[in-house]
C-alpha cells in the first residue's frame, strides 16, 4: 500500500559493535608494537592472535574470545582496562570499549526523541562574537545554531530543512562540503568518528541508524569508513578550507563541551592575526553585512534550534 508507513530502522546491534571493534583493534597492532616476538614469516591474520592478546592483558583465551564474540556480560572494569591498555586504545577508544561492553541500563519504556534547543544565552553568545565563526552541534553532529560569520565561511544553513543540517550528511552527500574542505580526506574520517562515539552511547537511538543508513547506500566513502570502527573526541586543530569567493584559509578551531549538555558543542574558528586569512575573514565580514546575510540568517537560525 502506499500509504504504509516506512519500518522503523533497526538500532544498532551492540554485541557486533563490541565484536568488531575490539576486532579491527587487534588488527591494528604487530607482536613488536607490544613487545612480543614475531614467529614465522606469514601470518593466517593481520596484527595480533587472540592468544597473545589474552596473555598482555592476563586473561585466558577462552575468555577473551567471548568478549570478542560480543559477549560482555558481567565483564570487569578491571578487565576491560587491562584490554584497553593491552591494544594501546585512546581515552575515546577505551571509553568506547566501556559503552559497548558495559552498557548503561535502559528503561523498560523507551522515552521520545528529546527536541535538541539551544538556550537563548547562547544564541547571544553567536551573535556578539563579530568576526569569529561559530556554531552550536548536537547530538549525531547536527547543526542547531550559528551566526553570520560560520553561514559565510560554510554556506546559509538556514536555507536547508533542518533534518538537513548534519556534518555527516553535508560532508558526504554535498560536492559543494567536498570542494570546501581542502583535505576532505580526513575530515570524512573524523566526522564518522565521532559518529561511531556517539553510537556507543546512543545504539537505541533511531535517527542515528536512520542517517547511518542513509549515508551507507549514498556513499562508498562513509560506508568503507563506518567499517573500520574508529573513533574520536571532537577537539582543536587547524583547517584548511578553499572558499570559493576568498580562496584558501587557514582556520584554527576549538571544540567546546556546553556544561548543561554532554552531546552539545561550542565550535570557533579563528585565523591567525594579521594573516591573510584573518583579511579574508573581514572581508566576509563586510560582504556578508553588505549582502543582507546577518538578517536573514538570523532569523533562521532561531527557528529550529531555539522555539519561541
Amino acid at each position: 500500500m502506499d500509504n504504509q508507513p516506512e519500518p522503523a530502522p533497526e538500532p544498532l546491534d551492540r554485541r557486533a559493535e563490541l565484536s568488531e571493534f575490539l576486532r579491527t583493534r587487534r588488527a591494528k597492532l604487530r607482536p613488536g608494537d607490544v613487545g612480543l616476538p614475531e614467529f614465522g614469516r606469514h601470518r593466517r591474520v593481520p596484527g595480533l592472535r587472540r592468544e597473545e592478546l589474552a596473555q598482555l592483558a592476563g586473561v585466558s583465551v577462552a575468555y577473551y574470545t567471548r568478549l570478542e564474540q560480543g559477549n560482555g556480560r558481567n565483564v570487569s572494569a578491571e578487565v576491560l582496562d587491562a584490554i584497553a591498555r593491552a591494544l594501546r586504545l585512546t581515552d575515546a577508544e577505551s571509553a568506547h570499549l566501556t559503552h559497548l561492553a558495559k552498557p548503561a541500563r535502559h528503561r523498560k519504556k523507551r522515552r521520545p526523541a528529546r527536541v535538541q534547543r539551544v538556550r537563548k544565552g547562547l544564541l547571544y553568545l553567536l551573535d556578539s562574537m563579530d568576526g569569529i565563526p561559530a556554531y552550536v552541534t548536537g547530538a549525531r553532529s547536527d547543526v542547531l545554531a550559528w551566526n553570520a560569520m560560520a553561514a559565510a565561511v560554510f554556506g546559509d544553513w538556514g536555507a536547508l530543512p533542518p533534518a538537513e543540517r548534519n556534518w555527516a550528511r553535508l560532508v558526504f552527500l554535498s560536492p559543494a562540503y567536498r570542494d570546501l574542505f581542502v583535505n576532505w580526506d580526513s575530515k570524512a574520517s573524523d566526522m564518522v568518528s565521532y559518529l561511531r562515539l556517539y553510537a556507543g552511547c546512543h545504539p537505541d537511538d533511531p535517527e542515528l541508524s536512520a542517517l547511518v543508513g542513509e549515508l551507507s547506500v549514498k556513499s562508498d566513502e562513509f560506508r568503507r569508513l563506518w567499517a573500520t570502527h574508529n573513533v574520536k573526541e571532537k577537539g582543536h586543530g587547524v583547517k584548511l578550507l578553499r572558499h570559493p569567493l576568498v580562496g584558501e584559509l587557514t582556520l584554527s578551531y576549538e571544540t567546546l563541551k556546553l556544561p548543561d549538555d554532554e552531546e552539545q558543542h561550542l565550535v570557533t574558528y579563528h585565523a591567525e592575526p594579521g594573516s591573510e586569512s584573518a583579511q579574508s575573514l573581514r572581508l566576509l565580514a563586510s560582504w556578508g553585512a553588505d549582502a543582507g546575510l546577518t538578517d536573514v540568517i538570523g532569523d533562521a537560525r532561531r527557528g529550529p534550534a531555539d522555539e519561541r
